[in-house]
């Protein structure tokens, strides 16, 4: 029996704390351990990155080293290059004498300039100074291949949020540049995932977009309920604890299968119960949860349209096709059709929907269920 957390949220799931997904890794092993490019979508908190790390730490390979970088807070072409060579330069060199070696030698036409922190094996900044006129960009984008074959190993280059560069200055033109530099590299393999589904496919499905037929796409789904039901209840076995497998049932129903949202209520439930668990832990838990999220749902409320709110509501209460009917256009305030139609896509570019064939979902499932409980209009 262990005391220790048996479930993990807000970062990824691994080691013990991951569950399910083995054809997923299965299928993303040979992709990466074979060099085929692979493109992940699914919405925030499925386990992108869960999958992406489990995989990379099971290949048990010494020649293929992984380079992870996060370009959710990049806002221009510059931002992704400072974020591309720091990471790239950080996590293929041991040492902050290499950094600058590899720096100097790589990056030609840049003057680097690194700055460290109190722990300057692990805290350091990386600034450029170059002339536009140069070919530095085409430098940083090469350097994964040059410092493969320097160190004789094979990268792994892990881009998440890859859809934020679509909202870059003349996106089109930098996705051309990074697909025409990146095709030819022999010792690095491409693993880019992103959250927004429609952005994602018009990069990658789109026939006119520089990235179409780049890699094998992967679209994550849900884990069942019937893997995270002996999930949950053996967490709470291996801590002394008991809860049967309806209440872990309850746990996937409330939060929808949402692999975050799943670990976080189990996790609340957890905390709040004795040994063995009562209906009663599962309904404060999901109290709990929901007051945790209020502000963050509040505000997301406050940026709607008063259309896109009765749209939502309606979403909420159960309607997920069939919102052009008259009965639903009344009740829910949505005025006519046409309106239905720019609200959807004004709520999928928000992120807030997701539109499979003719269903449409929340990506969020603790905000449809705090939004059911919501009276906007007594």
């Amino acid at each position: 029996m262990t005391t220790e957390n048996p479930f993990v949220f807000g970062k990824a799931a691994e080691g013990t704390y991951f569950t399910d997904r083995a054809e997923d890794a299965k299928r993303l092993t040979a992709n990466l351990t074979h060099g085929i490019n692979t493109i992940l979508i699914s919405p925030r908190r499925w386990g992108k990155t869960s999958l992406v790390k489990k995989v990379i730490s099971e290949m048990d390979r010494i020649d293929i080293k992984p380079v992870f970088i996060d370009i959710f807070q990049c806002k221009s072409e510059y931002e992704f290059y400072h974020a591309f060579a720091t990471a790239v330069i950080k996590q293929t060199s041991s040492k902050f004498e290499e950094w600058v070696e590899m720096g100097k030698t790589f990056l030609a036409n840049v003057f680097p300039k690194f700055s460290f922190g109190s722990d300057p094996m692990n805290d350091f900044s990386l600034s450029f100074e170059w002339n536009p006129k140069d070919d530095t960009e085409i430098d940083i984008l090469q350097l994964p291949e040059r410092i493969a074959q320097k160190k004789n190993v094979r990268l792994v280059v892990c881009l998440d949020e890859f859809q934020q560069m679509a909202d870059f200055a003349d996106s089109v033109k930098f996705q051309k540049k990074l697909r025409s530099v990146w095709q030819h590299q022999q010792n690095v393999t491409y693993c880019v995932f992103g959250s927004k589904k429609h952005l994602m496919e018009n990069i990658f499905n789109d026939k006119s977009m520089p990235f179409y037929k780049f890699g094998d796409m992967m679209f994550l789904q849900k884990i069942p309920t019937e893997e995270w039901v002996p999930f949950i209840c053996d967490k709470f076995k291996e801590t002394g604890k008991i809860i049967s497998r309806e209440q872990a049932a309850k746990i996937c129903e409330v939060t929808e299968n949402l692999s975050s949202y799943v670990q976080h209520l189990a996790w609340v439930v957890w905390y709040k119960s004795d040994k063995i668990v009562t209906d009663k832990n599962i309904a404060d838990a999901i109290d709990d949860l929901l007051e945790q999220n209020k502000a963050f749902f509040q505000r997301e409320v406050e940026q709607l349209s008063e259309l896109q709110l009765n749209f939502l509501r309606a979403l909420a209460n159960g309607v997920t096709n069939g919102f052009s009917r008259k009965d639903v256009i009344k009740k829910y305030r949505l005025e006519s059709s046409a309106n239905v139609q720019s609200i959807k896509k004004s709520l999928l570019k928000k992120d807030l929907i997701d539109i499979d064939s003719q269903n449409i979902t929340f990506n969020d499932s603790l905000f449809k269920q705090w939004l059911k409980r919501q009276k906007f209009y007594e």
